[in-house]
């Protein structure tokens, strides 16, 4: 039991890590929370299925055009449409779901409701402590480890990172030294929408695809970023293994635990937010993100 549990939240917690570090990457930089953020994960999931399922492509194309797609819808409608309400942060949540909503309901008249599913992208299993554990979990945690590692290079290594860490700090000052404060948030919102895809290509093959994918993981994305403190990237990775203990653990050894599992986390969150009303690692009185 104790085996199956820490193999289960591995693998989870490292799906909730993806998703919350994106989300938790905008707001850090911009300091606007996406609501289409896990929209773009349902938009992979079925680029995922349509390319491999219906035009018969290998995956390594279908993953191509599927990431690059919903990195350049992402980069799009933050040109055309978010740029344009940067300052005001209600307009965005309401603009944001608004677009989740519209990608829905293009799905729903494209796909119809029926639910799809692809095959996994590395087939067979391995014995880990006597857990068969199939190797698309396996490449899970390989990509997420990778993921951070990059992740953690850009921010830390690279004139982007620098960049992005003014930005993040002061935007007023960063334009004043000579950074692109426009161009950098682009850039931003791309990269974020490079992590949902990603999400969505792991996900695919172990989640059910459907027009309301995106909705239940936001909640609880909104929750892990909530509880390892808003703009926080060590947080959001502390807080999404932290949600996925809770919920494997509830799940697979309290009875009706499926349906307690959501109570539990949202009790670990305000034990958490009475203790440190910032969340395990955010900043209260501080403006400094990242």
């Amino acid at each position: 039991m104790i085996e199956r549990i820490v193999i289960l939240t591995l693998v989870r917690g490292g799906v909730y890590a993806v998703l919350a570090s994106g989300m938790t990457f905008i707001f850090g930089v911009g300091g606007m929370l996406n609501l289409a953020y896990t929209a773009f994960v349902m938009l992979t999931g079925y680029g995922m299925y349509y390319f491999t399922k219906e035009l018969g492509w290998g995956n390594i194309p279908s993953i191509g055009v599927s990431v690059v797609g919903v990195v350049l819808l992402s980069v799009l409608i933050y040109r055309f449409f978010i740029d344009k309400v940067r300052q005001h942060g209600e307009v965005i949540l309401l603009m944001t779901v608004g677009f989740a909503m519209i990608f829905q309901e293009a799905i729903l008249v494209i796909f119809g409701s029926y639910y799809r599913s692809t095959t996994y992208l590395v087939p067979g299993a391995t014995k880990i402590l006597g857990v068969s554990v199939p190797n698309q979990y396996l490449l899970i945690l390989g990509v997420t480890v990778a993921l951070f590692v990059i992740l953690r290079l850009v921010l830390t290594k690279t004139k982007v990172g620098i960049a992005l860490g003014a930005t993040a700090s002061d935007a007023e000052v960063a334009t004043l030294v000579g950074i692109n404060v426009a161009r950098t948030m682009q850039l931003s919102m791309g990269i974020a929408a490079c992590m949902a895809a990603v999400a969505g290509v792991l996900v695919s093959s172990i989640w059910t695809i459907s027009p309301f994918m995106w909705v239940d993981p936001l909640g609880t994305i909104l929750v892990i970023i909530i509880l390892g403190g808003l703009g926080s990237i060590k947080g959001s990775l502390i807080g999404a293994f932290i949600v996925a203990l809770v919920e494997v653990a509830t799940q697979l050894m309290v009875p009706a635990g499926v349906y307690l599992s959501t109570p539990f986390v949202m009790i670990i969150l305000i034990i958490v937010l009475v203790v440190r009303p910032g969340g395990l690692f955010g900043l209260v009185f501080e403006e400094e993100r990242l």
